[in-house]
């Protein structure tokens, strides 16, 4: 008997958290979660924790259910997340890695690197994506994890950001662009670097890599990281797009 080809299958989108980001105002913290047809479950993000700290100055975050209560709404466990794809180790994408010892840990070589180093910028969560329990596995540049699913290394926002592309058998292509374009207003090659941002010259190279994208994919949906008016129109737990 032949074994079906792994094909994802769903997309769930989950809103964690609004919190105050500098240079955009009230945004949205987000994890996603893909299903395959033979049973797998894949987490993009994990989130902002709860014991995070606000900046000094800053309206307080409004907490609502975290990737976890999220995921048990859905009849899943953390044990039953088989892949957690780490975009980036800023604060509010990285807050439960450590609920997660039983997945494999996936992260772009060059961002592992710089964060294991004791860079300030990555030390908040750090207790959470540095936990000696995660199995890390790097990978360097563009990789395909799974047919249809396939990470986009984005530097610019942070070394070694990763963006990713995902192919649904209905919905058709879709492009998670995580924190390399943050807002749609942003997707331009003539963006320029805000205070979060790393690098002003891999953030253009990175934007026009993912409008290319879109253009070569004929992608049929960008999701933006933090956009909270786009995230008001789209599809959220317990929907989903397939």
């Amino acid at each position: 008997m032949t074994t079906p080809p792994t094909m994802l299958q769903r997309l769930y989108l989950m809103q964690v958290v609004t919190r105050f980001i500098p240079a955009i105002g009230y945004g949205n913290v987000v994890c996603y979660l893909i299903e395959t047809n033979d049973g797998k479950h894949i987490l993009i993000d994990s989130g902002q924790p709860e014991d995070s700290a606000d900046a000094p100055g800053m309206p307080p975050s409004e907490h609502e259910r975290d990737v976890i209560a999220q995921l048990a709404d859905l009849g899943l466990r953390p044990a039953d997340i088989d892949i957690l794809i780490c975009t980036h180790f800023d604060v509010d994408h990285a807050g439960h890695h450590d609920a997660f010892p039983q997945a494999e840990l996936i992260v772009q070589r060059a961002h592992y690197a710089v964060a294991r180093s004791g860079h300030p910028r990555y030390v908040a969560a750090r207790a959470h994506w540095d936990h000696p329990s995660l199995r890390y596995r790097l990978v360097e540049g563009d990789t395909e994890v799974l047919p249809g699913l396939t990470l986009i290394e984005t530097s610019g926002h942070a070394p070694g950001h990763q963006s990713v592309l995902l192919r649904l058998p209905q919905t058709g292509p879709v492009l998670l662009a995580i924190d390399a374009v943050a807002l749609r207003r942003l997707f331009t090659p003539e963006r320029q670097k805000w205070p979060l941002d790393d690098d002003e010259q891999q953030l253009r190279a990175s934007t026009q890599k993912l409008l290319d994208v879109v253009e070569r994919e004929q992608v049929a949906l960008v999701i933006f990281g933090h956009d909270a008016a786009q995230w008001q129109t789209l599809r959220k737990v317990p929907k989903y797009y397939e």
